[in-house]
Parts: structure tokens; C-alpha cells; sequence
């Protein structure tokens, strides 16, 4: 993972790591112009929120979130996700690093989902955060101004299989339990559903995000 920050613009201020690590990589510290701190095994372990900690942690700074109005100016083109009210920090992670594999321009996450720098979701986004734009806001209000369509992941929505996506569109996402609000819904231009052949109820929020993404992609 950190790697992937020190190979990415994200900006760190310190790193603390073993004198292992810091052997290993010179090269990507030399690149990134920083000088990790070298620590013991035990005090690494002091410092980490988890229980058995690697051999580095980093100190980074949150994006800044722009205004609404900024992130609206953002929103002219490409392909975003939309979450609401996700929940689980794994999902959340899970997520952000589906949205860096498929290129997504940025995600914009309602005002109650879970924090996107939660120590669960950094580590399950694998470094992921550091290349995916990541904004909090109220999504009925971006929705309304936004010249993209907005594609609503629903249980009651077209068969997806079947619709012509647009290249450029913001694709909304649910709770995982409650699914999209009504008031949300309501403001998409198109509710789409990933068509079920099994007998399971619903598909994780997560799964739904990377098919409905790849056939984003496909076109």
C-alpha cells in the first residue's frame, strides 16, 4: 500500500518504517523526495492501529473537498459514482479500489456514509485512495444542477444488459440493506438492475458497483 501512495501525487508528510523497509525502498523515497523515519518493530507496534502491524506507516494529509459549486464545474464529463449511505467500511474500501481499476473520474459519497479515511476503509482501498477523487456531499442538490445523467442501481430498474450506456454519467449506488432513498430515485434519469438468474436476494453493494462499472466501460 505504500508503495502505491509513493508512486502516486498523494501527498505525504512523514513515514515511520523498519530499517528493512527503508532498504528496500530507497529508490521510491529518493523519487518522492522524503525521508522515512526508521523505527523498531515495538515501536511501530505503539504507533499502528493494528494489531500486527507491517514494517511502515505514513502520515497523509485528507483531500481538501471543494464547494458544491466546484464540484459541480467537476461534473461535465466522464464517469463518476455516486454513493448512498454506504455503511460498511469494507464496501466503502472495496469500492474505491473497483473505481481506480475502471478508471472512474471521481466518487461522491452522501453525507452519512461512512468516512472515507476510516482506518477500515484505507486499508481495504489497498492504496487505491491515492489516485481516486473523493468528495462528501448532499446528493439531491449536485443531482438537480448536474448536467450528467445520473443511473440509479435499483432492484426495479431495466435490465442493464439491454440499455445503451453513455460514456459520460454518474451511476448511483445505495445502502447496502435499504437500497436508494425515494428522493434520490426520483431525481435519476434511468434506473437500471443487474438482471438475477439465481435465488439470492440482492448482491452486495460492492459486486453491484464493478459489473455495473465494467459494462460502463464496454459501452
Amino acid at each position: 500500500m505504500m508503495q502505491e501512495y509513493l508512486q502516486s501525487d498523494y501527498p505525504l508528510d512523514n513515514m515511520y518504517a523498519t530499517e528493512e523497509w527503508i532498504t528496500e525502498n530507497q529508490t521510491l523515497l529518493r523519487k518522492k523526495k522524503l525521508t522515512a523515519v526508521e523505527v523498531t518493530t515495538r515501536e511501530l507496534e505503539q504507533i499502528s492501529s493494528l494489531t500486527t502491524p507491517n514494517k511502515v506507516v505514513a502520515l497523509a494529509k485528507m483531500q481538501a473537498i471543494p464547494s458544491l459549486k466546484a464540484m459541480e464545474s467537476l461534473l461535465v464529463k466522464g464517469l463518476h459514482l455516486a454513493l448512498e449511505n454506504i455503511q460498511d467500511p469494507g464496501n466503502l474500501g472495496t469500492i474505491i479500489r473497483t473505481a481506480d481499476w475502471f478508471g472512474v473520474d471521481s466518487i461522491i459519497c452522501s453525507e452519512d456514509c461512512v468516512d472515507a479515511y476510516n482506518s477500515k476503509v484505507v486499508q481495504a482501498t489497498m492504496g487505491s485512495l491515492a489516485r481516486i477523487k473523493i468528495y462528501t456531499t448532499e446528493l439531491s442538490s449536485l443531482f438537480e444542477k448536474s448536467p450528467l445523467p445520473v443511473y440509479a442501481a435499483t432492484l426495479e430498474g431495466e435490465n442493464i444488459f439491454n440499455q445503451k450506456l453513455l460514456k459520460d454519467a454518474i451511476v448511483l449506488i445505495g445502502n447496502e440493506s435499504k437500497g436508494i432513498s425515494d428522493e434520490l430515485a426520483q431525481l435519476a434519469h434511468k434506473k437500471i438492475s443487474i438482471p438475477r438468474f439465481g435465488k439470492a436476494e440482492s448482491l452486495n453493494a460492492s459486486v453491484a458497483a464493478a459489473v455495473i462499472l465494467a459494462l460502463f466501460r464496454k459501452g
